[in-house]
């Protein structure tokens, strides 16, 4: 692939005949010769073993035992070929978590099965291009689930499609944030506690409990022995802050 490759870079219209244009059902037995749908989950198979830098037309063919230009046959080029990416990686996710329960159950589930989907394909986080997604079922299938979500608790249009995108801005960081910390250990072989380990000195002979008082407090306190599940805690301040905004809008209107 190319430096920093992103969705929505291949052409439009062929991208769009792709996403849409119907996908060999599976079926038992032996698999079927070349096909759209069988570059792609190669592709993705690919990308999740050896990430997205491992993702070229030639390594797929290998992959499938063809000729690279065979492929081509099939998907014109390397930005098509990652907006079906995407597209197949979203079609691993439920969309009906805590079906019959309240917004916020399902809200809550739903994030959990993003990163869900976000841990099994960690190459996703490299390759969004903020808002040009690839516009395949998959994808508006999630955006429309989501959206339904949050317009059953009562929002306004407006606040409905903001508090979507910053649930999804939330779910992708707290997601970054996780496969940064499995890539630095499997790059370095060092894990957080033996990194930690390695700098004990760092607080005997550098900190300043004068300095950094907060620090000192919060550690004195065993801030640092419980911790949070990080997500978890994020996501509910998030529902929190949403269900603090509706309540205000109920004492708005019964004034």
């Amino acid at each position: 692939m190319a430096d920093e490759p992103r969705t929505g870079m291949g052409d439009a219209e062929i991208t769009l005949k792709l996403l849409w244009g119907g996908r060999e059902r599976r079926s038992r037995g032996p698999k079927p010769g070349l096909s759209v749908e069988r570059i792609v989950e190669a592709a993705v198979e690919l990308a999740d073993s050896d990430g997205l830098a491992a993702v070229s037309m030639r390594r797929i063919a290998e992959r499938l035992g063809v000729g690279a230009m065979s492929l081509y046959r099939y998907v014109p080029g390397k930005g098509e070929l990652l907006d079906l990416m995407f597209e197949r990686a979203l079609g691993d996710e439920p969309r009906h978590p805590a079906a019959g329960r309240g917004w916020r159950a399902r809200l809550e589930e739903a994030g959990r099965e993003s990163l869900a989907t976000y841990l099994r394909h960690p190459w996703l986080l490299e390759v969004v291009a903020g808002n040009r997604p690839p516009l395949g079922p998959n994808v508006m299938d999630t955006y429309e689930w989501l959206m339904a979500i949050v317009h059953e608790s009562g929002l306004d249009a407006a606040e409905t499609q903001a508090a979507v995108e910053l649930f999804a801005t939330y779910v992708a960081g707290a997601a970054r944030a996780v496969v940064q910390a499995q890539q630095a250990e499997a790059k370095t072989g060092i894990s957080d506690e033996q990194w930690w380990e390695e700098r004990t000195d760092f607080w005997q002979q550098y900190f300043d409990p004068e300095r950094y008082p907060t620090i000192s407090a919060t550690y004195a306190e065993g801030g640092y022995e419980t911790r949070l599940d990080s997500f978890e805690f994020g996501l509910g301040c998030l529902l929190d802050g949403l269900e603090a905004r509706l309540a205000a809008h109920s004492e708005d209107r019964s004034v």
